[in-house]
């Protein structure tokens, strides 16, 4: 970046303005020392207290941090013609990033043009992943199109890079992938040696695996119980799911991305399997802002020709609070019925089990049913997607732990889906079944063996 930057100064002289952005002005030191030798020899003077760069032919570079979207808008105004932002994966939302275009521009017929730099692994994998096409990671560059409102179009090009092509570091380094095999973290060394965009270090349902997880769509049975759940958002996303519950063991013939050895696949009896979903979200993060009513009259809509009907029906319990007025649960629930459709009844919301007056530090309840789930047993898990609920197939995996509590997920994610899918779990409880103890084993009669008999100590190997 730094050499195609000197490139287009020379060629644009004073109309070429550059920006280096990471989250902290501390992490550009590399970059920095970095131009000081490209700059320098080429006659760049450099402002140690500004970190900015006046380059020989009147253009400027300056390394600054974004961390916010207050951040960016100290920009406005002002003409850069270029800006990059390093390791965009450190950001869990890209409105900093985005909101950069607000002061891309040229007075003097510069091409403008943004460019990211990132890594897996970070906060910000998910939407990376999805909105690069990085899952199955390319193979080569990609070109991805905008249309704009203006009906021109935004081009995108999508470099993809491997540690191995970069043959200078590992002629310098030859030692250097063998160390990234020990930085502990299985999916972290997938991601980085192999460009794997879907693995996610640390996620709080590790257990969530697309190929035991997720289906292709076939038509369910009639006779298995359908219910749907909920959770309410308008400035934030909605998120509303319609499952069905699986009456007795069922086969699937065999889909795509099976096993050559796999016959099909096996759905146990009391599965749940989510056939359809709703996500109301105009971007990652942002809800549709549409009222109760404007809600209800969408799952009308989706439930008009459904059939059979639905049993039962869930939804974030604080819905039902009042504040002056008909609370958001009633209206839903009143619009419902005028279309004839079940109303929803409020759904368990424990997270966390209380003990005593202690801060809900006690073992999991709604996170357990879920993942206990997800877990199932040796045969098959207990709960299934169709593969066209994207959006709870794309927010549950990527979901991380509180970094300051560790049983509970980070609330500041984009959790809807895994809100409304714990309450379907929380609404139909399922327990692994518990194996029975085997049959002592050469005489070993329990713990009082291992403790000392007066002939020797016996003991057990672990």
């Amino acid at each position: 970046m730094l050499g195609k930057w000197a490139i287009k100064e020379q060629r644009y002289g004073t109309g070429f303005n550059a920006v280096m952005f990471r989250r902290t002005t501390v992490s550009s030191e590399d970059a920095i020392e970095r131009s000081k030798q490209i700059y320098r020899p080429l006659g760049g003077k450099f402002n140690e207290s500004k970190l900015t760069w006046r380059m020989p032919n009147g253009g400027r570079v300056a390394f600054a941090y974004l961390d916010s979207v207050d951040d960016a808008n100290e920009y406005l105004g002002r003409n850069v013609t270029d800006a990059w932002v390093e390791e965009a994966g450190q950001y869990e939302d890209p409105a900093p990033i985005d909101r950069l275009y607000g002061f891309l521009r040229s007075a003097s017929g510069v091409p403008i043009q943004l460019i990211i730099t990132a890594n897996p692994g970070g906060a910000g994998q998910h939407w990376l992943r999805n909105r690069y096409r990085l899952e199955p990671f390319p193979k080569s560059p990609i070109t991805l199109t905008r249309v704009l409102p203006t009906r021109h179009y935004h081009y995108i090009a999508v470099i993809p890079s491997r540690i191995t092509d970069n043959k200078v570091l590992l002629e310098a380094d030859p030692g250097y992938i063998d160390r990234l095999h020990m930085v502990g973290s299985e999916q972290l060394v997938r991601a980085w040696l192999d460009g794997d965009w879907s693995a996610v270090e640390g996620a709080f349902f590790d257990c969530f695996d697309i190929k035991r997880h997720v289906l292709e769509p076939f038509d369910v049975p009639r006779d298995w119980l359908r219910f749907r759940s909920a959770d309410w958002g308008s400035a934030s996303p909605f998120s509303i799911g319609w499952w069905a519950v699986v009456q007795d063991d069922y086969w699937l013939r065999r889909q795509a991305g099976d096993p050559p050895d796999v016959p099909g696949r096996y759905l146990p009896k009391g599965a749940l399997l989510r056939y359809r979903e709703w996500y109301g979200a105009s971007a990652p993060g942002k809800g549709l802002k549409l009222t109760a009513e404007q809600v209800a009259h969408g799952i009308i809509l989706r439930e008009k020709d459904v059939d059979p009907k639905l049993v039962d029906a869930v939804i974030d319990p604080s819905v039902f609070k009042e504040d002056g007025g008909p609370s958001i649960g009633e209206r839903i629930n009143f619009t419902l019925a005028k279309g004839g459709l079940l109303g929803f009844r409020p759904g368990d919301n424990t997270r966390v089990t209380s003990q005593g007056n202690r801060d809900r530090r006690g073992p999991m309840n709604g996170w357990d049913a879920m993942r206990q789930r997800m877990v199932g047993t040796e045969e098959a898990p207990m709960i299934f997607w169709f593969d066209t609920c994207t959006d709870s197939i794309r927010t549950i995996r990527v979901l991380q732990h509180d970094s300051h509590r560790a049983e509970d997920l980070d609330t500041m994610s984009e959790d809807h889906a895994a809100d409304d899918t714990r309450y379907a779990c929380s609404s139909r409880p399922w327990l692994k079944p518990v194996e029975p103890l085997e049959a002592p084993v050469d005489g070993y009669r329990g713990p009082d063996d291992d403790l000392m008999d007066g002939q020797g100590a016996s003991f057990m190997t672990l």
